[in-house]
């Protein structure tokens, strides 16, 4: 909304400062220093709210240290990141940007279902919460929205070159390409030299007009990408701290790749896909980091609330939609390494004990518990160190990723 002053502002009224709204880099300032002051000045309201309507955490018994201590801290703190999200989402990005109205989508639909989990488990006292098959068709719902919309939404392109034109210089003729901005599913695999990947080319088998029919491929990827990555991000919200640091940390590698690809300069210096209006979404991390950083001060150990599934759903559907939208869905599993390795181990703990209880007729674990961090729990590690460590290669993993930029 203050985008569209300023720039009535600047444009009708000539009134000097103004245009400075028209950066993006200015306006993702603005946007993370809001968030940030809005998360944590209001999120302490929002906890004390909480605690006097007794949204207490319901801890199961799971014999790890420090337990018991957590039962009866504030839920649903995931209200504190969506609110300190979209408040500087509305007041400073351009929200005719289809991308931006696709993360405000996401952002709302996945809080709204993990709204409900919550108020299921706390005041209905179910501690299942929402069903796991409705969660899921939440999710597919999201994701056939989003995959739909991406490949369908004239405004959603890739930059390429088209026919060639003659420039005329003093010495010579010289013929350039035309950019030429078109629909494509085309994606971009990492560490490769040329690696850009079209989804539709799965179909080649089809025919001449199987390009045509790339949603088939398409619109499924979108669906198990969002899933996934929202339930990656539901599991490694075990201890104190450790979904929202890790999250911010791919989120602000996802910033990057944002960035860069929205610039055509900076694309064309990196030789990579230029994505015309996607830098918008900058300002929407921008806002994303500041309100996971600032729901860190009361979610750091120990924690003062939790962000409940409100949260933890609401940050994995994010994620995943911004890692499609920038055409980097094949680096999810580098850049969010953690939210793999947790799934993974529950993943491998469910399989393998059902393995062995059927074939040798007693259930055997290959961690102590699952997710992993609470096998690391088990073996007596203090959960501010098992947090910290995660940050750490969770840093290295966005490092590395940041890195395929030229790295290929």
């Amino acid at each position: 909304m203050l985008y569209y002053l300023f720039e009535y502002l600047d444009k009708t009224l000539n009134i000097p400062g103004t245009g400075v709204f028209q950066y993006i880099t200015f306006r993702s300032a603005v946007a993370v220093l809001l968030s940030l002051t809005l998360s944590t000045i209001y999120g302490k309201r929002i906890i004390g709210f909480l605690r006097n309507q007794q949204v207490g955490e319901t801890v199961r018994e799971l014999g790890l240290a420090g337990q018991n201590e957590k039962a009866g801290t504030p839920t649903m703190g995931g209200l504190i990141i969506i609110m300190a999200t979209l408040i500087p989402v509305f007041l400073l990005t351009k929200l005719n940007n289809i991308y931006i109205i696709l993360l405000i989508v996401t952002t709302l639909w996945m809080g709204t279902i993990g709204f409900i989990d919550d108020y299921i488990k706390i005041f209905k006292k179910d501690k299942q919460g929402l069903k796991g098959i409705f969660k899921v068709i939440g999710q597919v719902g999201l994701g056939l929205i989003v995959g739909s919309v991406l490949y369908l939404h004239p405004g959603v392109t890739v930059r390429k070159e088209g026919p060639s034109s003659i420039t005329l210089k003093q010495t010579e003729n010289v013929i350039s390409p035309l950019p030429v901005d078109e629909k494509s599913t085309a994606t971009t695999i990492p560490f490769f030299k040329n690696n850009e990947f079209d989804y539709a080319e799965l179909l080649s088998w089809m025919g001449d007009d199987y390009e045509n029919y790339a949603w088939l491929i398409f619109i499924p990827i979108v669906i198990f990408i969002i899933t996934a990555v929202s339930n990656g991000a539901n599991l490694t919200d075990g201890i104190d701290g450790l979904a929202a640091g890790t999250s911010a940390i791919s989120v602000l590698a996802l910033g990057i790749f944002t960035f860069v690809s929205g610039n055509v300069i900076f694309s064309s210096y990196l030789n990579i896909m230029y994505i015309p209006n996607s830098g918008e979404m900058t300002v929407f991390i921008a806002s994303f980091v500041g309100a996971l950083v600032g729901f860190l001060w009361y979610n750091s150990y120990p924690a003062s609330v939790f962000m409940g599934d409100t949260g933890s759903l609401t940050i994995g559907g994010v994620i995943a939609v911004l890692a499609i939208s920038v055409r980097k869905e094949l680096l999810i599993p580098l850049l969010c390494g953690i939210f793999l390795v947790e799934n993974f181990s529950v993943v491998l703990q469910v399989s393998y004990f059902k393995y062995t209880k059927k074939r040798f007729g007693e259930g055997r674990r290959i961690f102590l518990m699952s997710p992993l961090h609470h096998h690391y729990q088990k073996k007596g590690y203090h959960e501010s160190k098992i947090v910290t460590r995660f940050w750490i290669v969770g840093i290295l993993l966005a490092i590395l990723s940041i890195v395929t930029l030229k790295l290929r």
